[in-house]
């Protein structure tokens, strides 16, 4: 490499460092979620080197209306939050006026559309926490307006980022042929079942078979726990069980792998954080929809005792 070359080569490398590096001031809407105060510490405290430059400056406590278990969250991690030096303002308009990028935190999916609104309206990039929504309707409304203002969104169970998730998910066992994945699954009467929880091992299904599953069949465990079968082309499988942990196999064309273990909330804070810097979702809004319909499919499946529900017809329903 000639001298002007090696030149150059430095100073781009150090180009990318100072985009790496430069401040960049966060907002939190909704504080009734402990992965805010998750968050905020690794953020303002922890000092981590792939983190440098990132922190919360700002949030906007009002989460869920009427759920009790978030309500009631709400003064305690707003008294947390306010300890590690961020500031409490009284409207979501308020906080976009003092950060470039938004957690979408509140646990509720249910008010996600309207407190995203202002977010588009201000041009603000956005990660929206599981669920993105409290419904099929409005998830593809949010991803719908998103593109119509073009800003960037994304949303996503940290469960995706786990290290041997993303192994397979980038073909360390080839082509998966068959995934099993588990998870808790508590239920929130106001959400679809799988929305509220069972969304994180169907997060870790969806990130090692990806798009395409055709049906739907909800089942029950031998042990009376949530089974879903979801079935792609060419006679490839997956399944989501409720369970007390996180786990699960992938088979693929050279062999089988582990998957949906919990790596911590560092993973998912490392995709945002790159996604508010370089604006590039991990996660496509075709990806997000077809999650999101999968789960509502498997409602639709146990209302019809257990039927082959088609994702294209509960996605057609829901755009109605």
């Amino acid at each position: 490499m000639t001298r002007r070359l090696l030149l150059a080569s430095f100073a781009l490398a150090a180009s990318a460092f100072a985009q790496d590096t430069k401040p960049l001031r966060c907002g939190i809407i909704g504080l009734d979620t402990s992965h805010v105060l998750a968050f905020t510490t690794t953020l303002n405290k922890k000092n981590l080197p792939q983190f440098a430059g990132v922190s919360i400056v700002a949030a906007y406590p009002k989460g869920s209306p009427d759920i009790e278990s978030s309500v009631k969250r709400v003064p305690e991690y707003t008294e947390k939050i306010k300890a590690m030096g961020v500031e409490i303002v009284d409207s979501i308009e308020a906080l976009l006026t003092k950060v470039d990028a938004v957690f979408l935190e509140t646990n509720d999916g249910r008010p996600h559309l309207e407190q995203l609104r202002p977010c588009l309206a201000a041009k603000k990039i956005t990660f929206i926490d599981k669920p993105v929504a409290g419904s099929l309707k409005d998830a593809i409304a949010i991803y719908d307006e998103a593109k119509k203002a073009g800003v960037p969104i994304f949303c996503s169970s940290s469960l995706r980022f786990s290290k041997g998730t993303q192994a397979v998910a980038q073909g360390s066992i080839g082509k998966v042929k068959h995934a099993e994945t588990m998870s808790p699954a508590s239920l929130e009467k106001t959400h679809p079942d799988l929305y509220w929880y069972g969304v994180h091992g169907c997060e870790s299904l969806y990130t090692v078979m990806g798009t395409g599953c055709i049906s739907v069949k909800r089942g029950t465990t031998a042990d009376g726990k949530i089974e879903v079968t979801g079935t792609w082309p060419d006679g490839r499988t997956g399944i989501y069980r409720e369970n007390k942990g996180y786990g699960g196999k992938a088979v693929g064309e050279k062999g089988e792998a582990e998957i949906g273990k919990y790596d911590s909330y560092d993973v998912l804070l490392e995709a945002v954080v790159k996604f508010f810097r370089d604006g590039k979702p991990p996660v496509s809004a075709e990806e997000s929809i077809e999650l999101y319909t999968f789960m509502e499919a498997a409602d639709e499946s146990k209302r019809q005792g257990g039927a082959e529900v088609k994702l294209a017809d509960v996605l057609a329903k829901a755009k109605q």
